[in-house]
């Protein structure tokens, strides 16, 4: 095969960054990778598909931590982003492409089926130049590897599953097949070495995969007790991965705090659920699930301003969507709504808006249902109301939050620092709402036990005016009893006090 000019005159080039692109990662500085990525950018700018300038080029992007470069770099090889671009990309392929692909296609395709019509082309031509060459995978299995621990840390667990999984089982293969040609030497070397020897990285793989599992596995039992209407297990299960020592990255933790919060709120627990949307917002403030949770949620207690202000930010995502004809965030990110719902749902949203203003006009504000909000019943008592109070003071504590959020696996100290004081914000203006509702419910309580006070005195005092009146009774029966027998005995006693005889008798 001729070799082309241009490459002739460009392979030099190439040659040399690649040089000493390599020179500067084996320093493992991040000031000499930052300047390694910039020579390895130029040769990619010469040479797009320079397999291992791709490959250094994601090694040291997941070394730098910058998850989301390594994500837009390698898209094409997430499973999910593959399934969903096929879904929305399905278009009608023109009967000369159809047929210029048709060869390469196997004989039970449905391609040769006259009434098959509408398929993703681009994924069909992935496909197609992928079958054509023999050694794709063992090529690309770093692709596999590097990828699914940047999915990891983004919080796609499914898809970095599925690629550590295909990553390490090609790089077994791939050893196995090497190590057929080792000497015995080797293999006495390799296992005498007593000098304690750095993370490789298909144990860092095995380690993430043990992990993944486990937090899958709790997520699956979570919202499964979560269908068949066990919250409080639902709860329990989705605390061991919020509050596991083993910090998850911020995007899962997302999904699990605002199903957390579900569970909460079906199990009229109105504080905590409320405490989990403003968690959820602090680490993504433009979760929509989030947003209408939490609005809700006011409105159940009747706390229209802070509904309405929800609300209202809700519209503005939803109009910013419109405006951008697109979801917020990357393209791998999880939305709990799709785009063509946002019209239907904003229409909706624009109504509640206006009968929410409606209550606030009509002065419907300041009745707040502060019992639903601590967890009580109406006519609680004082020692209940104490103890519910002392248990949310617990544990909607703005330390206990900033503890919570420090094993959080957030990537950049900026974003660490603005999620801080987002829930330090929020988890404020929760606990003065709860200090209010506690002072609410407190003085209805000293107003029921006043009215109940005034009640029992005036049936403690009813009773003793009644038995006076039968005392009195008693007493003037007795003395007309008295008149009658003893009329003598008073005349007796009339005489002898008129004669003097004031000594006593003795016999």
């Amino acid at each position: 095969m001729a070799i082309h000019p241009w490459w002739k005159r460009n392979r030099k080039k190439v040659d040399k960054y690649m040089k000493n692109a390599k020179d500067l990662i084996t320093s493992q500085d991040p000031n000499d990778i930052v300047s390694a990525l910039s020579l390895l950018n130029l040769t990619l700018s010469i040479s797009p598909h320079h397999e291992l300038a791709l490959e250094l080029k994601a090694r040291s992007l997941l070394y730098l931590r910058r998850f989301e470069d390594v994500a837009v770099l390698l898209h094409d090889y997430i499973p999910s982003l593959r399934i969903d671009n096929e879904d929305v990309s399905s278009v009608v392929v023109a009967s000369s492409e159809l047929s210029s692909l048709r060869p390469l296609l196997p004989s039970g395709s449905p391609s040769h089926d006259s009434s098959f019509k509408c398929f993703s082309y681009s994924y069909l031509k992935k496909k197609v130049m992928a079958g054509l060459s023999n050694n794709s995978e063992v090529q690309g299995q770093w692709r596999y590897l590097v990828l699914g621990q940047a999915c990891y840390h983004l919080g796609l667990m499914d898809d970095a599953m599925i690629l550590l999984q295909t990553g390490k089982r090609l790089a077994t293969a791939e050893l196995r097949r090497e190590s057929i040609c080792w000497s015995d030497d080797s293999f006495i070397l390799f296992t005498s070495e007593s000098q304690p020897r750095p993370f490789t990285e298909s144990e860092i793989v095995s380690q993430m995969l043990s992990q993944i599992k486990l937090f899958l596995r709790r997520r699956t039992a979570a919202l499964a007790a979560l269908d068949a209407g066990l919250y409080s297990e639902s709860i329990r299960h989705f605390s061991k991965i919020i509050d596991s020592r083993r910090g998850a990255p911020h995007s899962f933790l997302v999904d699990c705090l605002i199903r957390r919060a579900s569970a909460y709120k079906s199990a009229s627990r109105i504080a905590d659920s409320i405490a989990d949307c403003n968690l959820t917002l602090a680490l993504d403030p433009s979760c929509l699930e989030a947003l209408e949770t939490r609005a809700e949620l006011f409105r159940s207690i009747r706390c229209f301003p802070d509904s309405l202000h929800d609300l209202e930010h809700l519209k503005l995502l939803f109009n910013s969507i419109l405006r951008d004809r697109s979801l917020t965030g990357p393209v791998w990110k999880r939305h709990n709504v799709r785009y063509r719902e946002i019209p239907a749902k904003l229409c909706e949203l624009t109504s509640n808006i206006k009968q929410m203003k409606e209550k606030i006009t009509n002065g419907k504000n300041g009745n707040e249902d502060y019992y639903s909000l601590m967890g009580i019943e109406r006519g609680c008592s004082r020692s209940e109301l104490n103890r519910a109070y002392l248990l949310l003071n617990l544990r909607h504590k703005s330390e206990r939050s900033m503890t919570s959020i420090d094993r959080f696996d957030i990537i950049d100290e900026e974003e660490l620092a603005s999620v801080k004081n987002r829930a330090r914000m929020s988890t404020l203006l929760l606990y003065r709402l709860i200090q209010k509702g506690y002072y609410a419910v407190m003085s209805d309580i000293e107003t029921v036990e006043a009215v109940k006070a005034v009640i029992d005195n005036r049936r403690i005092e009813t009773p003793m005016d009644g038995n006076k009146a039968v005392a009195v009774a008693v007493v003037r029966k007795s003395n007309v009893v008295k008149g009658v027998f003893c009329r003598d005995m008073v005349a007796v006693g009339t005489l002898i006090s008129r004669a003097g005889l004031r000594q006593p008798i003795t016999v």
